[in-house]
């Protein structure tokens, strides 16, 4: 063997990395002790970004594409090098390869509560768990700060070294975004959205990456948080129960039959109310053991047979929270009893309570 070709065997011409893992994010060309030759070629495909570290210094990072490695585009490493006036002899330095392309579908999760201050409820534990797309976009500081001086980083480490990190970030963006607990556990659909924008810059400012897509699948909160937030939705089906009374009955005596049946239940339950509070007061200390007549009762001794009380129409009304036609209708269907006394319709109060039973 000549001694060219023996020089030729110890210097590099052609620097490439086909990656076939899919799974590699970064990635130290072997030089096998060997040096670099001046005018050698370096190839950067698509989704690839190399990074020159020499003397343990970032130097020049090279987009996709063809290069021929000289003086004009390797500026930054020929200052590290000492090289004032270009250079002619081969060199030593680190290439690294990264991997730009999108990483989908990585999962992350909460080991432990996060704490979470809330108005509502003060301090709150919640779990989450979810995943989050990512890609390589500062690749000086993903090397120093994740990859370091791996010759293959692959995603499983890199999962495992930002695993925690990714928690970290979450919850102080969490406690930033000031979302109550109700709605992180209630919207957690939109959370990830609504937290993408506090997540990034930190991501990328320590770590080098881009968080492209952050999903919370699921936010479980302690049980008597899951409780407020039924009732708070029973609340809001409901919405004002005055009215919700008032078109179940309209809508009843509209329909008869089964129609008017249905609209007593509504009836029923604001009777009911009315009822529970009278029923409350005989119970107090020195009451009466029966309830007191209600506010312009007029007796029954007056008026009809069997000592009942009775009520008039618009006393009617008010317990049931309906208007006084709606009363007046549904005497006029046979749905509530009434007898007229003098020139006033009075309703007595066994009347009302069979109604309210659905007699």
């Amino acid at each position: 063997m000549s001694i060219l070709n023996f020089i030729r065997k110890e210097l590099i011409e052609i620097i490439e990395w086909t990656d076939d893992s899919r799974d590699t994010l970064a990635y130290r060309w072997p030089d096998e002790d060997r040096q670099i030759k001046n005018g050698a070629q370096l190839i950067v495909r698509e989704s690839q970004v190399v990074q020159f570290v020499a003397a343990g210094q970032y130097a020049d990072l090279f987009a996709p594409g063809k290069h021929t490695l000289s003086t004009e585009n390797i500026p930054v490493l020929s200052t590290i090098l000492g090289w004032k006036y270009g250079f002619e002899s081969p060199f030593k330095c680190d290439v690294y390869f990264l991997n730009t392309r999108l990483f989908t579908g990585n999962k992350w999760g909460t080991a432990n509560p996060v704490m979470l201050r809330d108005a509502d409820f003060g301090m709150v534990r919640l779990r989450a768990f979810g995943t989050y797309d990512f890609r390589i976009v500062d690749a000086p500081k993903f090397l120093k700060e994740v990859a370091g001086t791996d010759h293959n980083f692959r995603l499983d480490e890199f999962a495992e070294t930002m695993r925690s990190r990714i928690v970290s970030v979450f919850s102080e963006a969490l406690a930033r975004a000031g979302v109550p607990a109700l709605e992180v556990a209630a919207r957690y659909g939109e959370l990830g959205d609504a937290l993408l924008p506090i997540i990034n810059p930190v991501m990328t400012d320590k770590y080098g990456i881009e968080i492209t897509a952050f999903v919370v699948e699921n936010v479980s909160v302690p049980a008597e948080v899951e409780e407020a937030i039924d009732k708070r939705s029973s609340m809001g089906a409901v919405g004002n129960l005055n009215d919700f009374v008032k078109y179940q009955m309209g809508k009843g005596m509209g329909e008869g039959g089964e129609g008017a049946a249905a609209a007593a239940v509504p009836a029923q339950m604001a009777m009911g109310f009315g009822m529970a509070q009278e029923m409350m007061k005989s119970m107090q200390p020195g009451a009466q053991a029966a309830p007191p007549p209600l506010p312009g009762a007029v007796s029954a001794g007056a008026a009809a047979d069997n000592g009942l009380e009775v009520l008039n129409p618009e006393q009617a009304a008010q317990i049931l929270s309906v208007s006084v036609e709606d009363v007046l209708a549904a005497i006029a269907a046979g749905e509530l009893k009434a007898r007229r006394i003098g020139s006033a319709t009075r309703i007595a109060r066994s009347a009302l309570e069979a109604f309210l039973r659905g007699e």
